[in-house]
């Protein structure tokens, strides 16, 4: 249990010099100073900075995805449940994890394997939405909308902001009522 509690504190450590510093930053060094362990403590964990940042991805990827299930446990509308979540799920206007996903993402980008595996859960969601009881097309369109605003927000490309960003996320949602086909 302890050797968890280690993990997650050198993946909170790893995310708080790449939401500070930058990903261009991120050492084994800098994680290991920010989470007080040694560098021998950190490498125990993660054998390298690429595990460590895929890790790191994989963390967040796995948060999205329970983000994903708790608000589709909320939903008591079965047609289109899981569209709703995944338009719920994608939607964090927070800069930090916004900062966070940007840098990840950019070290990933250059690793085959790591695009990969990201593809196949990207994939893996995209069948989930087409099984929702939507129009394929559909529910296609609102995951391409949403992952547009989320990478609106990741990137800082002119994401809609307070009442707007409530009309478009509103919008989103609309669309996968019955009436909304």
């Amino acid at each position: 249990m302890k050797e968890h509690s280690t993990k997650i504190s050198i993946l909170a450590a790893a995310a708080r010099v790449v939401q500070r510093d930058g990903v261009g930053r991120l050492t084994i060094d800098a994680v290991a100073h920010e989470a007080r362990l040694s560098k021998g403590g950190v490498l125990y964990h993660f054998a390298s900075k690429d595990a460590l940042v895929a890790a790191m991805l994989d963390r967040m990827l796995a948060s999205f995805t329970a983000d994903m299930a708790r608000h589709a446990a909320a939903d008591p509308e079965p047609r289109g449940r899981l569209t709703r979540a995944y338009v719920r799920a994608t939607d964090y206007p927070n800069p930090e994890d916004a900062a966070l996903t940007t840098g990840l993402l950019a070290v990933i980008a250059n690793d085959p394997a790591q695009m990969a595996e990201k593809r196949t859960l990207f994939a893996e969601w995209q069948a989930t939405l087409l099984a929702d009881g939507l129009s394929p097309a559909l529910a296609t369109i609102i995951r391409l909308a949403a992952d547009g605003l989320w990478m609106a927000d990741l990137f800082g490309l002119a994401p809609p902001q307070g009442e707007l960003r409530a009309q478009v996320l509103q919008r989103l949602l609309a669309m996968t009522q019955p009436e909304g086909e």
